[in-house]
Order: structure tokens, then C-alpha cells, then sequence
């Protein structure tokens, strides 16, 4: 690396070629130590919308790209590795470090909201919207 630009342009490969696709991948024990030490490795940025937003990409009807969050304009289907299946939309401020909060139709009394979760990344097993 010889100029300024290259060393800009080394980092941000770095970033998009090795940091976004681990948080994709990675689970929710090495997710949260990394977000310990998130200022040395991502530099300053907000580990909610880098960190956390990247890790929520594996399930790409969650996230708001262009808002680096997550989107809770639409209603989804939310598997679980244990086979059950909840409706409802996120909460994108109770859904923090890892863990997805949706608020939907209480099935015994559809009139009501109830809160569905906290539920792991590690347990979801997929994501698509309701249409």
C-alpha cells in the first residue's frame, strides 16, 4: 500500500469480503464477543446497525438494507429450529443482542397484541414474510 486511497480501499474489502459474511455465519456466543471489543475490529460505528444488522442478514425478509435494521413494516413467519412457527412483526427496539421480539394477534383473542419471544439467532432456523 503505497497512498492513503489504497489503504481506504484495503479497508473497506476487508469489511465487505471478511467481516460482513463472519457476522452472517457466526453464532450468538462469538456475535456478542465481538461486540466487546466491536470499536477495535469495525472501527466507530454503531454495532446495532453494522454488527447486529449483518448477523440479521442471513434472514434477508428481516432487514432494511438501505436503514441498516431491521424492518418492522411487515408481518413475518418466524421458524424455529425446534419446528415451531410464530407470525407477527418485529420489534426492532426490544430486539437487541441477538434476539428477535415480534408483536402479533394473540391467537385466543385476536382483538389483542402479545408479545412473542425473545427468540436466539441461534434458534431460528428461517424467516419469509407473510403475504
Amino acid at each position: 500500500m503505497h497512498t492513503f486511497a489504497d489503504l481506504v480501499s484495503s479497508r473497506k474489502a476487508w469489511l465487505a469480503d471478511v467481516l460482513m459474511p463472519w457476522c452472517r455465519q457466526a453464532g450468538l456466543k462469538d456475535l456478542r464477543l465481538a461486540e466487546l471489543e466491536w470499536g477495535d475490529i469495525a472501527g466507530k460505528v454503531d454495532a446495532q446497525k453494522t454488527l447486529w444488522c449483518w448477523a440479521w442478514s442471513r434472514f434477508p425478509d428481516l432487514v432494511h438494507a438501505e436503514l441498516a435494521g431491521i424492518d418492522e413494516t411487515r408481518e413475518l413467519n418466524v421458524t424455529l429450529r425446534d419446528g415451531r412457527s410464530i407470525t407477527g412483526f418485529p420489534d426492532a427496539r426490544q430486539s437487541l443482542q441477538g434476539e428477535l421480539v415480534l408483536v402479533g394477534r394473540d391467537p385466543l383473542n385476536p382483538r389483542q397484541m402479545e408479545e412473542h419471544g425473545p427468540f436466539s439467532l441461534d434458534e431460528i432456523a428461517a424467516i419469509a414474510r407473510v403475504l
